[in-house]
Order: C-alpha cells, then structure tokens, then sequence
C-alpha cells in the first residue's frame, strides 16, 4: 500500500464537507453580526436539505441513465464550487440586503446552500470514484471524512470562537426613592484571534487541497499501478495471471464462482433482507451522528461549563478518523456486531439527549464526574457510530459501484429524516432551553 496515495485519499475525503462543518464552528462569531441572530442554524439545516437535489439528480441519473454522467467531470465542477463560494464568503458574509423592508443576509444564505450541495452531492459522487482504487483506500478517504470536520473545530479553537468569561458586574436598583446595589455575574465573549473572513480563506484553501488532490488521484502515475483494473479489466483475471495463481487461490475462486448469488444487488453476496438492514443501519446512524445529536450539543453540553462543551466537540472530531483507523486495522464485516454496536451506540445517544432536555439542569451538572461523563458518553458516540459507518461502506464498495451511489444516497437520506425530525422540536416547540452560561443555577 503506498504511504503517498493514502495521503491523496485523506486529503481528498477532507474536502467531502470541510465546508459545512466549518460554517457550522465559525456560528458563535458569525450570529452576533448579522440580522438573523440565532435564528441562522435553523436556516442552515433548511438550506442543507434543499441542497439534497444534489445527490437526488445524480441518483437518478445512475439509475436510469447509467454511464451518462461523466463522474470526474462532476467531482471537479463541485471541489471548484465550493472553492469558489468559500472565497466569496469571505468577502460577503456580513453583507446585507432589504427583503420585504427587512434586512437579511441574502449573500450568506445563497452562498451556504452552494456550499451545502457541494457537500451533499459529494456523498454520491466521491464515495463511487473510490472504486477506481484498491479496497484499503476507502478507509483512509473515510478519515479524511472525519478530519474534515476536526480541522476546522481545532482552528476555530485556535481562533477562540465562543469562549466565554464571567466578570462581575454591578447595577444600581431605584425603588421608591432608596438606592441599593445589586451584584450579578455577565456572559463576555472573548473576542477571537482572527475574523471570520480569515476562517473562510481557510476553507477555501481547504478546498484546493481537495483539488490537487483529486488532479493527482487522476493523474499520477503512481496512482495508476495502484488500481485494480489495471491489473484486473472489469474485475475478471486474465488468463496468464490466473495460471500463475497458486491452487489454492485457484480452489477459492471455483468455489466462490460455484455459490448461489443472495439477490440481485452488487455481486449478490447478501440477501436482500440482509442489504436493507445494512441500509437501515446506515441511515439510522447517519441520521444520529449529522444531525440529530449535533443539533442538540450545546444544550447537553454548555450547561455542565464551557470548557466541557469545547472539549466535547473537539474530542468528537478527534474520534471520527481514530474510528476510521480502528476500522483498518479490525474491519469486522459481522452483521451482528454491526447491529450491536448501532444498538450500544445508540442507548449513548439517548443518554445525551435526555441530558439536553433536561437543561439547563441536567443530572450531575454541579459534579465533576458530570462532566466527564457527558463528555466521555460524546466521545464512545461518535466513536462507534463513525466504526459502523466505516465498516458498512467497505462492505458495500465490495458490492460495486452502483452500491457505493447508494450508500451516499442513504446517506443523505439519513440525514434528511434526522433534520425533519429535530427542526420542529428545537425551532418550533422550543424543546431545549438553554441556561445563562454565568448565573443559572441548579439545585
């Protein structure tokens, strides 16, 4: 395995949503310029929905119009995209215009749903090019998946998004002609290191990584003698390399020729039961760990301080690709385990949300050991959900193309049920209250 393609693969999953998870770390610094305040994230989870045309064009077009759609063409017109809208958001995020005599941050808005279905579409077309290269590579993109959202989170620390002090504050109370003097803390946000322009500079540096990345990938020789169809045409031995086989490759491939396919999907090595419970399993968790959690963080997490909410969120991202790097070196491919796993998964999740509905005054929430358990129940969350996103999606690259399109499709699916699930509950029914980071207090 070559040192230097695994390096292009993560650095080219990097950019499968590097944008979106960015734009979602920079919030705290963003919100308080612009008109729409907090109301923003519910905008955003609208925006990144109607971005899911996206991936539902490129699904159709693979289903109905099979090899009609040049898919590198399309990889390259998405990458250059989101380098695109990245740059103009540095430039115009703060920009405002009159809609029906209110200002509203129309440039923001346009420019986070191009970036939004650069991300979606990306689920569905990065995921397939992955097929041109050897199996092990799909592991390492994966990481670079997770990196995608850790890169930003660690620069938006460096850049001291959302960190907050409490400082004393004194106010002067006239009531009926006597004076007295009431004393209270007050929430100061910090000011950050370096403005939200520089952030997007960023991102769309990012990008262009991406970019290179992608150019090599097609380009390099190196990269060349590393696909299996170069060897391999269509995925069939070629006579003189089948007779150099050893008999014991020969005797495993009669056999594997001689079972019975399961169905008609991929190479037909699991009954159709078995590939909806894969695809089940698939969007349950993707809903779980895109949108379902993460839209409640903050309410699990702010009310135990902030510095659990930091570490929280950094330590989530830090878990993504170390998922990704158990996975390579442990890629189980039981169903059972897998089941298993979403199940143990799971029941954390439904701990942290319990949490946030209880806030701001969850269990624990004057106990250290409440802290590091809130934390600690985020970090073993993401940590085997991300295990069982891997694993299913290597187990469907080995199903062939068309089964690595609809694993980004169910994806995207995933995440769309999750968004129609919690917008209500957090922007309508208001669900979740959040506490005042310096004077709530808990019994």
């Amino acid at each position: 395995m070559s040192l230097f393609i695994h390096i292009l693969a993560c650095l080219f999953g990097m950019g499968s949503w590097v944008s979106i998870n960015g734009l979602w770390v920079e919030l705290p610094l963003i919100v308080p310029q612009i008109p729409e305040g907090w109301y923003l994230p519910s905008y955003l989870s609208v925006l990144i929905q109607m971005a899911n045309v996206g991936p539902l064009f490129i699904t159709l077009m693979h289903r109905f119009r099979p090899g009609a759609l040049n898919e590198t063409v399309v990889i390259y017109v998405i990458i250059s995209l989101g380098m695109v809208a990245s740059f103009l958001l540095a430039f115009f995020w703060k920009e405002t215009l009159l809609v029906a005599g209110v200002p509203r941050s129309v440039a923001l808005l346009l420019l986070t749903f191009f970036l939004s279905t650069v991300d979606c579409t990306s689920s569905v077309t990065f995921l397939p090019f992955m097929m041109r290269l050897k199996p092990q590579y799909l592991t390492t993109y994966f990481v670079g998946e997770g990196v995608s959202g850790l890169i930003p989170a660690l620069v938006a620390l460096i850049q001291g998004v959302g960190v907050v002090h409490c400082n004393n504050c004194t106010r002067m109370i006239n009531d009926t002609g006597s004076v007295s003097l009431s004393y209270e803390l007050q929430a100061h946000y910090q000011p950050a290191n370096f403005s939200a322009g520089v952030f997007f500079f960023f991102l769309s540096a990012m990008m262009l990584v991406c970019l290179g990345a992608f150019i090599l990938l097609n380009y390099h020789p190196a990269v060349a003698r590393e696909r299996p169809n170069a060897r391999y045409p269509n995925g069939v031995l070629e006579k003189g390399e089948a007779a150099q086989m050893n008999p014991t490759e020969q005797k495993a491939m009669i056999k594997q020729s001689d079972i019975k396919p399961k169905s008609c999907f991929g190479t037909g090595t699991y009954s159709r039961i078995q590939v909806l419970y894969m695809f089940f399993i698939l969007a349950w968790v993707n809903g779980l760990t895109n949108v379902v959690l993460p839209s409640v963080q903050s309410y699990s997490c702010l009310p135990y301080g902030n510095s659990a909410y930091h570490l929280s969120a950094t330590m989530a991202a830090v878990s993504n690709p170390l998922a990704c790097f158990i996975a390579m070196f442990f890629p189980t491919r039981s169903l059972l385990l897998l089941g298993a796993l979403t199940l143990f998964g799971s029941g954390i999740g439904a701990y942290i949300i319990g949490m946030a509905v209880l806030s701001p005054c969850p269990l624990l929430v004057n106990e250290t050991s409440g802290t590091f358990l809130i934390v600690g129940s985020w970090i073993f969350f993401i940590l085997t959900l991300s295990y069982v996103k891997v694993i299913i999606g290597v187990i469907l690259r080995d199903e062939g193309h068309s089964a690595l399109v609809w694993c980004g499709a169910v994806v995207q699916l995933g995440s769309f049920m999750g968004a129609v699930t919690m917008f209500p509950l957090v922007s309508v029914y208001s669900l979740f209250l959040s506490g005042d980071p310096c004077n709530t207090k808990c019994p």
